[in-house]
């Protein structure tokens, strides 16, 4: 079986990726590996950021790892937050914020198509591997649901009732980006054992 750290110091994306493994690799976090650092991520890509937060941890480390960027994008802000998601209404904010900031600029559009996207770096036996999850939906009026984190309470995905933060994780980890992304990167280290 694998291990592989995750480069991330979210919790909450720790314990999401935990779920959605299962026993199928063994996911180790930085504090697993007494690694403190601040992760670099400025790059303008998604999948810039996961490459460059994989490989600064690659670096650090020599370990197989893998990091995720995530972007929200809406079709009626041309694509934004998209990159700019975590920090969307500025350096120091939190997801409340940035909730607010996209329903105000969404305020009285009716066109509420969105998508989520997420890139995974895999950098295993020192061979870098890209992998990308999308989903599909829109961002409902107002929040709704206490479970998940980011914009989980206002983006509903397509043929569903329910937004991310409505679910149980079970079902919002079988129809996320990162689920997606992640169920490419397992099968591909199925492939290579």
């Amino acid at each position: 079986m694998s291990t592989l750290v995750f480069a991330t110091n979210n919790k909450h994306k720790l314990r999401e990726v935990r779920e959605i493994t299962g026993n199928s690799v063994i996911i180790r976090s930085l504090s697993d590996i007494e690694l403190d650092a601040e992760i670099p991520e400025d790059q303008e890509t998604i999948e810039g950021n996961a490459r460059q937060k994989a490989m600064f941890i690659f670096s650090k480390t020599g370990m197989d790892c893998f990091a995720d960027d995530t972007g929200l994008e809406i079709a009626a802000l041309h694509g934004r937050p998209g990159v700019y998601s975590a920090r969307y209404a500025g350096e120091g904010c939190d997801f409340a914020d940035n909730i607010k900031k996209v329903l105000e600029e969404m305020n009285g559009i009716e066109d509420r198509r969105a998508c989520f996207r997420c890139a995974i770096c895999l950098i295993f036996r020192g061979n870098e591997y890209m992998f990308e999850g999308r989903v599909n939906g829109e961002i409902t009026q107002s929040p709704s649901g206490a479970d998940g984190f980011g914009y989980d309470p206002v983006f509903r995905p397509d043929n569903h009732s329910r937004t991310f933060a409505e679910m149980p994780a079970y079902l919002k980890n079988g129809l996320s980006h990162r689920g997606r992304a992640i169920q490419k990167m397992l099968r591909y280290l199925s492939e290579l054992e």
